[in-house]
């Protein structure tokens, strides 16, 4: 029987104790200079590539830390559970609400995207339209694709007409707000939500309502609430409000 040279263990004991490993210290620690013995042996671990610096770092799954949205910095290494940059950036477009503009999803990923983008919408994995005179990257489907492009013009009409956002880039712009939400209980969101309907006029109600995933109800009921001034103000008394000032008392 043929004894085995090289083990899977020993690139699993260097990614869990450097977390992360270039093609040459795989090499090394196999004590091969053969690529191919090193990624035979990397299909028995669970390991990623970077989508940063040309996929040129390697690390385990249960080494990386991933956040919410699946995504990992190292020493400005980025990793991601969705694999390549291509799949990954692909991913970020099909489920987003909004859509992408580039720009926002360089943001979003940390590193340059136009060429994937490019490459992406020329095998059709995802589509592009065109709003406030730049290129929307949206999903491929139809259906989803029609509600990015509206959920956008609404965002983009509000940030023109001064509304929520003015002069803050889409991506601020959402973290702002969810940010600004969290710090409000359910009354105070729907009277602020029924002021920016109030900035915005016609229409603003349904706008609003589906920028900040609202009820239109809801909406509409905030800004009656404050045309009417039928809403009480908590922690602030009114004038007489209050105790009664006690009257000095004299000895008869």
């Amino acid at each position: 029987m043929r004894t085995e040279l090289f083990h899977a263990a020993d690139l699993a004991k260097l990614l869990r104790r450097q977390k992360v490993a270039t093609i040459a210290d795989l090499k090394r620690a196999l004590g091969t200079n053969v690529a191919v013995t090193v990624f035979r042996k990397l299909k028995a671990l669970a390991y990623r590539t970077s989508y940063s610096h040309r996929g040129r770092y390697y690390t385990l799954d249960d080494v990386a830390a991933f956040d919410e949205r699946g995504l990992w910095s190292f020493k400005s290494i980025l990793f991601s559970k969705l694999g390549t940059l291509l799949s990954t950036a692909g991913a970020f477009v099909r489920d987003s609400q909004r859509g992408y503009f580039a720009s926002e999803l360089e943001n979003a990923l940390g590193v340059g995207v136009k060429d994937a983008l490019r490459e992406l919408a020329g095998r059709g994995a995802v589509a592009r339209e065109e709003v406030s005179g730049r290129y929307l990257y949206c999903s491929p489907d139809r259906a989803t694709r029609r509600n990015q492009v509206l959920a956008r013009q609404a965002q983009e009409e509000l940030v023109s007409a001064g509304g929520l956002g003015l002069g803050v880039v889409p991506d601020e712009l959402k973290a702002a707000i969810v940010v600004f939400y969290g710090l409000l209980d359910e009354k105070q969101r729907r009277l602020y939500a029924g002021i920016e309907s109030l900035k915005f006029g016609h229409g603003g109600d349904f706008r609003i309502a589906e920028l900040l995933g609202m009820d239109v109800g809801t909406v509409a009921r905030g800004r009656r609430e404050l045309l009417a001034q039928d809403f009480a103000v908590e922690g602030v008394r009114r004038a007489g409000a209050g105790r009664k000032p006690l009257e000095k008392k004299r000895r008869t």
